[in-house]
């Protein structure tokens, strides 16, 4: 009898062990006008997701994605602020301008509520940086999500960066753009922000930009660039009044190491790949999935690639929430973003002026 209760105890920890592990987050959302929102939304229908509100004011924005994803009456809210006061999400992921990734900051933070925002972390430095006082006085994550922080060519490009395969590092180049966010369909609600100068701080520099910002600072172990200089060009002034559509960033590093980040609006097919030049080598993370080792022009061969990390935020959150792992210096961290906003703020700065910026 002994034997049998401590074998039916055994059994019912470890059922317990794996509920937990296995449980969903209760997740709010803060805005619904990025296009990103599908995503979630998407996870949501195939039930791997608590949904446990939406702050949302547009009501015509409201009823369309109600409609979609039979979301009912009761998620919604017309503030984040009203939203908390009901419930207590796990984590916050915002779908908001920008220009509000603050706001939501100032609203979960101070309740110990962390949050995740799309990239990037904010339009101004200025914005930034009261972020991180409000992260440090609560002790509470904020996270930035990038699409390229779940491929695993560029976790397998750290992976052999760390280990000097490569020699001295001399150049990395990051690509990111396509044909433009109106051309390739992004919804009236996105674009009315996305294409503001001030909701998201720029056009194509902060758009894409970023991400080059935030791939280089992760390969230089959180190091800053001496110095920014950036030209940027509007190209199709006739669809993007505001912004920039294209800019050109380069970023000058201590040891010698050259940061060239092309971030456009106006390109003829949509691209976001990765060059790492050494003494005798190249890589290239031609996409998510394909890691090419060049020797010469000509002599190249592909680097098999592992599923060692996340492939989406979810469960990296699930994970960082969990304590199993830190988010202390990886792509979507704080300290990996604020400079990110450093390099993104000089750019603007170099682009207006026209001079090379000096940090």
């Amino acid at each position: 009898m002994y034997l049998k209760l401590k074998l039916v105890a055994v059994f019912f920890f470890f059922t317990m062990v794996e509920a937990i592990g296995q449980e969903m987050l209760k997740v709010a959302v803060a805005g619904m006008s990025h296009d990103h929102v599908h995503v979630l939304f998407n996870l949501y229908k195939q039930n791997q997701v608590d949904l446990v509100g939406i702050a949302e004011r547009d009501t015509a924005l409201i009823h369309r994605m109600q409609k979609r994803y039979h979301l009912p009456d009761a998620l919604f809210y017309p503030s984040l602020d009203s939203l908390l006061k009901k419930v207590k999400p796990t984590v916050v992921l915002a779908y908001n301008p920008v220009a509000e990734h603050v706001d939501v900051a100032e609203a979960c933070l101070p309740l110990r509520i962390p949050v995740m925002v799309e990239k990037p972390l904010a339009a101004t430095a200025t914005q930034a940086q009261r972020i991180a006082q409000l992260a440090k006085k609560y002790n509470t994550l904020f996270l930035t999500n990038y699409e390229t922080t779940w491929y695993r060519s560029n976790h397998r490009i750290k992976a052999l960066t760390n280990q000097h395969t490569l020699g001295k590092l001399k150049k990395i180049v990051v690509r990111d753009g396509h044909q433009g966010p109106k051309e390739i369909g992004c919804s009236a609600d996105f674009l009315n922000w996305l294409t503001d100068p001030v909701k998201n701080g720029g056009g194509a520099l902060m758009d894409f930009g970023c991400y080059g910002a935030n791939l280089m600072t992760w390969l230089k172990q959180g190091e800053r660039p001496l110095a920014v200089t950036a030209v940027t060009r509007h190209l199709k002034p006739q669809i993007y009044p505001k912004v920039e559509d294209d800019a050109t960033i380069v970023l000058e590093y201590a040891d010698g190491t050259t940061g060239l980040i092309q971030a456009s609006w106006d390109w003829s097919y949509n691209i976001k790949d990765m060059q790492i030049f050494g003494d005798s080598k190249m890589l290239h993370a031609r996409d998510d999935h394909t890691l090419l080792e060049y020797q010469n022009v000509n002599d190249y061969k592909e680097i098999p690639l592992d599923n060692t990390y996340y492939t989406n935020h979810l469960a990296y959150l699930k994970d960082v929430l969990a304590g199993k792992i830190e988010a202390t210096n990886d792509l979507s961290s704080l300290t990996n973003n604020l400079v990110v906003m450093e390099i993104l703020e000089a750019a603007k700065r170099s682009a207006n002026e026209g001079k090379r910026i000096v940090l």
